[in-house]
């Protein structure tokens, strides 16, 4: 189960965690916590909120590349395949026809690419957000289980650089936040 919780470092407490009231106030908060050089941070919220990658300043998804990596295996592996078993395992002279052609493999091939596609896709995004985890410290918030319908929040890891209890709290509560609190490791 060690593989499925999330590695934090030691510490009484996780953090942090803010309420704000819309989207657009997390996308404006989470510009400032940006802007206050905070890096341990991460917003949370019930649904793809537009803007808000670009306020947290994260970098374009590796995703994509992922899954074009597994689409060409999987039709690289599948013309494979197909050419050794036509011209190297089991060649058969069918009305003097070559042992290989290439046209004959595109179905196998684009199934097969679509198949590494979807294959790269979930398992790429499983790897990249590091699911499943079936703990984290601010699963013991009351407050954070409106995360998941409507509720908005942006939360800051104690051991960043720039945390300090009391001026991280009234930065929050400066950009707006409705409800801030400790969260417990």
């Amino acid at each position: 189960m060690a593989l499925l919780r999330p590695r934090l470092p030691a510490g009484e407490r996780f953090g942090l965690l803010a309420e704000f009231p819309t989207p657009e106030a997390l996308s404006r908060a989470c510009e400032g916590v940006r802007a206050a050089g905070y890096t341990r941070w991460d917003a949370h919220a019930p649904y793809p909120v537009p803007g808000l990658a670009a306020a947290m300043g994260l970098p374009a998804s590796r995703l994509p590349r992922i899954s074009l990596a597994l689409a060409l295996g999987g039709a690289a592996a599948a013309v494979a395949l197909q050419r050794w078993v036509s011209a190297s395992a089991f060649p058969l002279v069918i009305g003097g026809e070559p042992h290989f052609t290439w046209p004959a493999t595109l179905p196998l091939a684009v199934t097969l690419a679509l198949f590494g596609a979807a294959l790269g896709a979930a398992s790429g995004f499983l790897a990249l957000v590091r699911l499943p985890a079936l703990y984290h410290p601010l699963f013991g918030s009351t407050r954070f289980e409106r995360a998941t319908g409507d509720g908005f929040f942006l939360s800051i890891e104690s051991w960043d650089p720039r945390f300090a209890a009391d001026q991280t709290a009234e930065l929050l509560r400066r950009l707006g936040a409705s409800h801030v609190e400790w969260i417990a490791s």
